[in-house]
């Protein structure tokens, strides 16, 4: 006859106590924040901007004039772009595509993309995560080498 084999007992473990981690830490605050009260930033005659920053989120409302140029670049952060007025010329992945009133890109980390204002344009643009060089005013490729 065979001898069945008796479930173990098992106990829980008693849970560690979490450590805080850095995010933890770090207070989440709840943001309203009105366009009109984000200082409205000039980098060249034909481009505008502003943005709100979360804790892993940009947004930026961005102003181009007709014929303004983006120049080529990439950047390690995804972007989102959508298009609330006008249209936007992309030239990214071997491709020229515009992007119109009510159209949404996705550009994926590291894509090396150029855009050209095809008329007036307002467009709103989530990153993640936030554009550092924006935040610092780094971002020379839009100031006209300023």
């Amino acid at each position: 006859m065979a001898k069945t084999k008796r479930a173990k007992k098992v106990t829980p473990k008693a849970k560690k106590p979490r450590r805080a981690t850095k995010r933890a830490a770090q207070k989440i605050e709840l943001k309203h924040i009105p366009w009109n009260s984000v200082e409205l930033e000039d980098l060249n005659p034909l481009l505008q901007r502003h943005f709100v920053v979360g804790q892993n989120v940009m947004l930026a409302r961005v102003l181009l004039k007709k014929g303004c140029i983006v120049p080529e670049h990439s950047h390690h952060n995804e972007q989102i772009t959508y298009i609330l007025e006008g249209a936007l010329k992309f030239w990214i992945d071997g491709k020229e595509l515009v992007v119109n009133a009510g159209e949404v890109l996705v550009i994926p980390p590291h894509m090396p993309h150029k855009a050209e204002a095809v008329e007036d344009t307002v467009d709103l643009d989530i990153f993640n995560p936030p554009r550092a060089d924006w935040i610092n005013k780094t971002d020379q490729y839009l100031r006209g080498g300023k």
